[in-house]
Order: C-alpha cells, then structure tokens, then sequence
C-alpha cells in the first residue's frame, strides 16, 4: 500500500471555505468523483484543513500513480466539471508549477522507521 499526502490552499475567504466544506459533506458529494476516486486504485482518502491550508492524505493500491490518475482524471468529463468547480475555491501554493493544483509532500519523518526506540526515551 502507497501513502501519498498532498497540499493546497484555499481563498482565504471564510465564506468560500464554508461552502467548499459543504461541497465535501457526504450528502453533497459527486457519486461520479467518488466512483473515479476509487477505481484508480485509491483505498481511501482524507482531506483536513487548517485555516486556509488542505492537507490530503491518500491511502492507495501498490500499483497506484499520480500520473495515471491525472490521465484518467483528464478523460473524464464529469471529475473536469467537479475540478472547474473546486477552483472557484482554490489557489496554488507558492511554489507550485505552473497549472499545478495539489502538491505532493515530501516524507521528512516516520515514527517506525525512526532509531529512537521507546527504551531510549
């Protein structure tokens, strides 16, 4: 199994974040998104937020990539409709590339492959 955690801000606009967080209730949710979510091979997924900043956590299959997904993602009308919408609430980070949305994060830690055991506390 992959672990692939993302980040992305939001407009920082109160307003816009209420209703981005309504659009992600699961009574709201696209059936579609959803759909295409899993068949890519994504187990499960959380987003969080702190202030205007998400953090997206992605729980997926070994043969999972980001760029398949981005191809998939790219072919189907209905995820391209729900992404036109979402950026209505959305910017780039800083130092993301040009056009890109969600960044992946790099790994700087991890509590089982850390030396330090519990003795040496």
């Amino acid at each position: 199994m992959k672990r692939i955690c993302m980040a992305l801000d939001l407009v920082d606009d109160a307003d816009l974040i209420a209703e981005y967080e309504s659009h992600h209730q699961p009574q709201n949710s696209w059936p579609e998104i959803t759909d295409s979510i899993r068949q890519s091979g994504i187990m499960d997924m959380n987003i969080y937020r702190t202030g205007n900043r998400l953090f997206m956590i992605i729980e997926a299959d070994d043969n999972f990539s980001l760029e398949d997904k981005g191809k998939l993602d790219a072919a189907n009308p209905k995820v391209q409709e729900w992404e036109k919408l979402m950026w209505k609430f959305q910017q780039p980070l800083p130092w993301a590339k040009n056009g890109e949305k969600w960044v992946e994060m790099k790994n700087i830690y991890g509590l089982a492959k850390s030396a330090v055991t519990d003795q040496q506390l």
